[in-house]
């Protein structure tokens, strides 16, 4: 069967390894997150983009494409960065930009806050709550979404938290909260 009939995923999240926004959520990001994502986009278009059609158009003028690998590989990298300029395009429409620093000097947890917590074996661990499309796991980051983000968000620093994990409830204290300084 040729390719031009086989349909591709239209849930762009599950593909870049993300999870789906929430029914009726809104798709909260930081200021600097927003510029990391739409510098991307930007770079996809006017710099990655330009230069693969350059190269899938020489490929293409070399004769048989069938055997061709720069065209090959060039028509696949087109469809990748298609993908990731259509993703990014529909995140940042419905993102909901959200500075974190207005709520500097408070001890209260909402988006955007670093948030050091101890778990029941009284072990001290410290996240930061960001968006979707900008959290990193390796960076000690969660997406406002995930299961630990939504049992913080609206405590204050002395409150225990009770927290669903695949092992049971367990009881975390909220024990430092902050912000960035406004700029």
């Amino acid at each position: 069967m040729s390719k031009a009939f086989t349909k591709e995923s239209d849930n762009d999240d599950e593909e870049f390894g993300l999870p789906p926004l929430p029914v009726g959520g809104k798709n909260y990001i930081t200021p600097q997150g927003y510029a990391r994502l739409r510098a991307e986009l930007i770079s996809l278009i006017d710099e990655e983009r330009p230069k693969v059609v350059e190269i899938v158009h020489w490929a293409a003028s070399n004769g048989d494409r069938s055997e061709n690998g720069d065209y090959l590989y060039g028509k696949k990298r087109l469809r990748e960065i298609d993908r990731r300029i259509r993703f990014l395009t529909k995140r940042l429409e419905i993102a909901e930009v959200t500075d974190p620093s207005v709520h500097h000097g408070r001890d209260q947890v909402f988006f955007g806050a670093r948030v050091t917590y101890a778990d029941s074996q009284g072990l001290a661990r410290t996240i930061r709550i960001l968006g979707i499309d900008e959290a990193d796991n390796l960076q000690g980051e969660v997406s406002w979404v995930a299961p630990i983000a939504r049992a913080l968000i609206k405590s204050h620093v002395g409150d225990v938290v009770k927290l669903q994990t695949p092992a049971g409830v367990e009881e975390i204290e909220v024990l430092h909260v902050s912000y960035p300084t406004p700029t």
